[in-house]
């Protein structure tokens, strides 16, 4: 019978000479790989949860434009325009008779010049 090469027969010697607790451990590695490879292709074919990632990823897009919009407008805002803004809409919110007031008399001017140009 022949025996092989002279590689074929270093790789059955090392074979044999190998421990069971050696032989153990690289089953072990090898279902550790196998595991790993069928997760790996698992999620490539998992199409909704691809989805829902790529979702995910425009939603946070999304914010951070929009913080960045947000931190833009407020930093072009002067200051003091912030501050009178906030004054003026506090104002009103203490005391709204005048400016209720203030604003049907505005009304009834629009309405009175209106007819007197039809």
């Amino acid at each position: 019978m022949d025996e092989g090469t002279g590689a074929e027969r270093a790789a059955m010697t090392e074979e044999e000479t190998r421990t069971p607790e050696q032989i153990r451990a690289d089953i072990e590695r090898s279902r550790e790989e196998l595991g790993d490879t069928a997760e790996q292709l698992a999620a490539k074919t998992d199409i909704k949860a691809q989805a829902q990632d790529r979702v995910a990823d425009i939603k946070g897009n999304v914010r951070e434009k929009a913080d960045e919009l947000k931190a833009k407008a407020s930093s072009s805002t002067p200051e003091s325009a912030q501050q009178g803004g906030q004054q003026v809409i506090t104002t009103v919110r203490e005391n709204p008779a005048p400016f209720a007031l203030a604003g049907a008399v505005l009304l009834g001017y629009l309405i009175g010049r209106g007819r007197r140009q039809a």
